[in-house]
């Protein structure tokens, strides 16, 4: 056989290839061919009465397993000679990778005397099976594939005999039609290619961690989404000491005080609660006939807190009176109420009665007293509820009042010692305690703070006041009496510690960009968190809290992440006209070549919260750039995680400051990088964001395409048909009203303004859609058809404000991404074949 070099992993990639019709494959991994022999045939003809095959030695045979270790053959013709067996015949089976730079239809041809079945991504897509015994009697045969830009998986199933005369070989080539100038597929055996959006929703991934109390255990659960869609989940038993790792059932979670793992199982008696210890596995029936619903562990374990929901009776139908906004919610007239399970006696005792909901906030940790509140609705201001906070002493019953129907405050936690408590809530809670902005400014609701309560004399301290980034989460620390607060900090998600005795913040050293869960040993200077990056997905990790110290002790991706060509993310600012800094990063295309000038598509927040660096997102940085484009994502005003007084500018703005930085850093970029088509720019988001977008599209016409997710068009309407509409505008809309603030209503509305649109627009939205109604697309899709603009409108049925069904949101994805080649990269290939022109 002839002699071939083994390269190196990475000069197997070809480089960028000229324009041209056909490319010959110049590299194959190779695995070594196998003996296959005839059967011997005790008659002429089988049980269906057919005779026997020698193609069946091919057909029968699987593709296997391809050893992703297997010898790597070059040639630069694409011709390879193969050994012939000295009798009988000899599977040989080869594979390469072709990786499309943009939607075509591709052939590949094929030359060779001997059989062949070709398989591309594990599906068939031709085959030969007749034997020619000179290879000059063979003439290629070309077989057409339809692609999408993502690497398609080539592997060939060869069957050569002895017959064959000649030396044998086998030739391959993929050509493009010929009238197509614009694919440049990449063909190369190895496997590293751009991120595609199979990448991001296929594969295992850790979903939920924990940690003991005594910090010697740890549990990681982990999911695993097939192709397809259906999954499965496992969880795992982590030893802190020494690594040591153990499957165990799904539902455990850990005991508040003792270490012990707990489930409830249902049987013939009831339900029971068990235990079990994670030194020994042993399970221990702890209590049976438990009743139904949610509870809480009191931390010295002795009893539980249940949170029961008590049905209202059904509205009349067909005709069912609307009490107020929200009864328009399934369930919203049910109410639930505290009980107290004691686990000696098994006696239940009820601790709130009453048509309000009472919600459990904390129990102390010597088991002695709750924290409960209520809540209230109240719209005739904003922000339309009130709750009230309640010291209760399990004991006696006896209950202090400790806030009484404050419009923002709600949640609370106790410190270890019992004496005071941590409560999260928005700036203007407890009379604007908190408030650090400007004059005429609002606050920003979903910008929260944090303050703390001294029981004895109720004496409030917002110790948040002038720190910028914006809690997610926090816990008081039993071992060490300190803090941890999980934050929006710009585009990140990060934790601080902050010490009660000193008044300070210290940022914790950890090791992502994103911390998705971070939780604490109570009596252990340990912690584990989970989280991802800009340019990596998702890991766990140990955190010791004494020493600032991370161990990584889970990162399943790790092979996944070593396939991904990803360019570097590089973080790029500008002052705006006020002399702000808006801050940005932007991503390039893999194989990026600063001579070249790409399409570029902009992404910015919607809601309030920042376009973080989670490398998993929705509309992933790393999966745009992957189709060839530059993505710049910029942080514009009115996001959290800045400051109080940056977020301030979200409220009653409603695109104005915030299209202005969109637009001005726009711009900007562009001027400063020369890489980027100007005349080629999309912008692209997702509820608040694609408000953004149909709003942008009023005030300029920079951009080439657009795409609205789930976006808001008329301010007015989506205030009040949606089940969130007028809550969020408490946030959004503070005190503004259709009847007090008709140029906030209807000036900032985009259907308002339909008729300044001049950008290519499309339209996705959800049919049921229950927080921004799939009508704010509707009305904007027939503006702009009566106004002969160019839009579509994509309706994904039986989906709410986020795309969840697997294969609904891989067809979503590849219309966003068809929609944006046609505009920005002058293809329409791809948007034709998902949705062909019809003639009205």
């Amino acid at each position: 056989m002839k002699k071939y070099i083994l390269l190196p992993a990475f000069l197997l990639s070809s480089a960028t290839i000229s324009a041209q019709t056909s490319y010959p494959v110049t590299g194959m991994k190779y695995m070594e061919s196998v003996l296959l022999r005839e059967p011997i045939k005790s008659d002429t003809v089988d049980a269906k009465g057919k005779t026997y095959e020698t193609a069946s030695l091919l057909k029968n045979t699987a593709t296997g397993l391809f050893d992703e270790s297997a010898t790597v053959l070059n040639d630069d013709q694409g011709r390879y000679l193969i050994t012939k067996p000295e009798k009988g015949y000899a599977l040989h089976r080869f594979k390469f990778n072709i990786i499309p730079n943009r939607f075509s239809t591709l052939e590949i041809s094929v030359k060779a005397p001997g059989m062949y079945e070709i398989y591309v991504n594990g599906e068939k897509k031709g085959d030969k099976y007749t034997v020619n015994t000179k290879l000059s009697d063979e003439k290629p045969t070309k077989h057409s594939i339809t692609v999408e830009p993502e690497i398609q998986e080539v592997i060939i199933k060869y069957l050569n005999s002895a017959t064959i005369e000649s030396d044998d070989s086998i030739s391959v080539t993929v050509n493009c039609p010929k009238n197509d100038s614009l694919s440049r597929p990449n063909i190369t055996p190895d496997p590293r290619h751009p991120l595609y959006i199979d990448d991001l929703l296929v594969g295992k991934r850790p979903s939920s961690t924990s940690i003991s109390p005594n910090g010697k255990f740890a549990l990681i659960q982990y999911r695993t989404t097939l192709a397809g869609g259906s999954g499965t989940s496992e969880t795992i038993l982590y030893r802190i000491s020494d690594g040591h790792t153990q499957y165990i059932k799904d539902g455990l979670s850990w005991m508040p005080s003792s270490s012990l793992l707990y489930y409830i199982t249902n049987t013939n008696n009831g339900r029971e609660l068990h235990t079990i210890d994670p030194e020994n596995m042993q399970d221990k029936l702890l209590a049976s006939g438990l009743p139904s619903g949610y509870f809480s562990w009191s931390p010295d374990e002795s009893y539980l807190i249940y949170s029961i929901y008590e049905s209202a009776p059904e509205k009349g139908k067909p005709i069912s009176e609307i009490i107020v906004p929200a009864d328009r919610i399934d369930g919203w007239r049910n109410r639930c109420n505290l009980y107290k399970y004691d686990l000696a006696t098994g006696v239940m005792q009820r601790l709130t009665f009453g048509y309000r909901n009472t919600y459990l906030s904390d129990i102390s940790n010597d088991g002695t007293k709750l924290l409960f509140n209520s809540s209230y609705p109240k719209l005739t201001e904003r922000p339309f509820g009130e709750n009230s906070m309640f010291l209760m002493d399990v004991a006696t019953g006896k209950v202090d009042t400790l806030w009484h129907k404050d419009p923002f405050a709600s949640g609370a936690q106790f410190s270890p010692d019992g004496t005071q408590i941590l409560i999260t809530a928005p700036a203007e809670a407890f009379g604007g305690l908190g408030l650090n902005i400007k004059e005429g400014q609002t606050a920003n609701m979903y910008d929260i703070q944090a303050y703390i309560m001294n029981l004895s004399d109720k004496r409030i301290t917002p110790i948040t006041k002038l720190f910028n980034p914006s809690i997610e989460s926090a816990i008081w620390n039993k071992f060490d009496n300190q803090i941890y607060f999980r934050c929006t900090d710009k585009d990140r998600v990060t934790v601080y510690r902050y010490s009660p005795k000193k008044d300070s913040f210290e940022k914790l050293p950890l090791e992502e960009d994103i911390v998705q869960s971070f939780n604490l040993s109570q009596n252990a200077p340990i912690a584990i968190y989970r989280g991802q990056s800009v340019s990596y997905a998702n890991r766990v990790h140990l955190y010791n809290t004494k020493k600032n110290e991370s161990k990584l002790i889970s990162d399943l991706q790790a092979e996944q992440m070593a396939q991904f060509r990803l360019a570097p993310v590089t973080d790029w600012n500008f002052q705006s006209e006020d002399g702000t800094t808006i801050e940005g990063r932007y991503y390039l295309p893999p194989n990026f070549d600063e001579n070249k000038q790409y399409p570029m598509i902009v992404y910015y927040y919607g809601g309030t919260t920042p376009t973080d660096r989670t490398f998993e997102m929705r509309y992933s940085g790393h999966l745009y750039a992957a189709m060839g484009y530059v993505v710049y994502v910029i942080q514009p005003s009115g996001t959290i995680g800045y400051g109080q007084e940056f977020s301030a500018r979200h409220v009653n703005a409603w695109g104005i400051k915030t299209a202005n930085d969109i637009i001005t850093g726009t711009k900007k970029f562009c001027e400063a990088h020369p890489f980027v088509n100007a005349k080629k720019v999309g912008c692209i988001g997702a509820s608040y964001g694609g408000f953004m977008t149909q709003y942008l599209q009023t005030q300029t016409d920079i951009f080439a395409a657009a795409v609205s997710h789930a976006g808001i068009s008329s301010i007015t309407s989506y205030w009040g048909e949606g089940y969130w509409g007028y809550g969020y505008s408490a946030a959004a809309s503070a005190n503004s009203y259709p009847w007090n603030n008709k140029d906030l209503y209807v000036e900032q509305s985009p259907l308002f303004h339909a008729d300044k649109i001049n950008t290519p627009l499309l339209l996705v939205h959800g049919t049921v859609d229950t927080n921004v109604p799939i009508g704010e697309s509707i009305q904007m899709f027939t503006a702009l058809k009566i106004l002969g603009k160019e839009v579509a409108f994509l309706q994904v049925d039986g989906e709410n404000h986020g795309i969840v069904d697997f294969k609904k949101r891989m067809a979503w994805k590849k219309s966003i991404f068809a929609w944006f080649a046609k505009w920005l990269q002058d293809d329409s290939n791809w948007w034709e074949s998902l949705y062909p022109s019809k003639t009205l």
